[in-house]
């Protein structure tokens, strides 16, 4: 009898760290889930989406617990970890940073420096999460202690799927199948949740780093189906086959988070009417007017937007 009441408690522990602890009980929302189904048939490839109301605590989801790659959605994880690392003490939020050639990984901000540059730490930290600069996310990766060492923070907060693959030991297998990061519609959602409500390190922490996240560059997607005047808090990520993003929505009548995931796209244009692009405006879109049917905003026609 003691080896199985130790078996039940050891599989109890084993799942409650195995979810993201911030939704708490949930209802499902079967009306936005026919609306979400609907929008993702037919599409060239697999796609994943969680949403959740914070307000009402209603959730609708698809393919919301099958892992996609991050592409750049993996620099919320990495703010985690270096902001972790800022809050023990191990490294100082203010110190100025020298940049080297040996870190440059592409032509972006950071790796266009000359060597030798000085930089403030959270301007880096800026250009990780506005501009997805990936130098630089790389430079605040290695910082943190790494990819071993931001994945046990990961653990340790009951997120078993999100994962930094990418200059990881032992990940190279999920490097080659993911890429630089891994994730669940449902465990990046709850992160970035877990950092509005201030619960991921200290509310302190927490608000910083919902600040940077509500500093986007990159906003032709999700947020341009949101009229400009809400705040919003988000990240993109995109490589050949893969779109995704995830944010947070402060509507009129209740915040609400969802993360959209795709992968083994047929689509690798890399043009605004790239599917994946496309699947994502529909289902933010879509999204918005659910939560808010009485808006009179509408998004302006893609022959009149000015991308960029």
């Amino acid at each position: 009898m003691r080896n199985y009441l130790l078996s039940i408690l050891l599989f109890s522990v084993s799942f409650v760290n195995a979810q993201p602890s911030a939704a708490g009980k949930t209802t499902v929302d079967h009306k936005l889930v026919k609306k979400l189904e609907a929008a993702m048939a037919g599409f060239k490839g697999d796609a994943g989406i969680y949403v959740r109301n914070l307000k009402t605590n209603r959730v609708a989801e698809v393919n919301a617990d099958s892992v996609f790659p991050t592409a750049s959605m993996v620099k919320v994880p990495i703010l985690c970890g270096i902001l972790d690392k800022i809050n023990r003490g191990e490294v100082a939020f203010n110190q100025e940073l020298i940049y080297r050639d040996s870190l440059k990984y592409d032509n972006g901000i950071v790796g266009s420096f000359r060597d030798s540059t000085r930089i403030a730490l959270p301007k880096i930290v800026h250009l990780m999460i506005s501009q997805s600069d990936n130098t630089g996310s790389l430079w605040l990766q290695a910082m943190a202690g790494g990819g071993a060492t931001i994945n046990q923070w990961l653990d340790n907060n009951g997120f078993a799927n999100i994962r930094v693959n990418s200059r990881t030991p032992g990940r190279k297998e999920n490097q080659a199948k993911y890429g630089w990061g891994q994730t669940t519609p449902r465990e990046m959602a709850e992160l970035v949740a877990m950092i509005r409500n201030g619960k991921a390190i200290s509310p302190a922490v927490s608000e910083r780093m919902y600040r940077y996240l509500g500093m986007q560059f990159w906003d032709g997607e999700s947020i341009s189906q949101v009229p400009p005047t809400i705040k919003i808090a988000a990240k993109s990520g995109a490589v050949n086959q893969a779109k995704s993003e995830v944010l947070v929505i402060h509507a009129p009548h209740g915040d609400y988070v969802f993360c959209v995931a795709t992968k083994n796209q047929e689509d690798q244009a890399w043009q605004k009417n790239n599917e994946g692009y496309v699947l994502i405006r529909k289902l933010s879109a879509i999204i918005w007017n659910h939560f808010e049917p009485k808006s009179d905003w509408k998004p302006l026609p893609e022959s009149e937007k000015y991308w960029f």
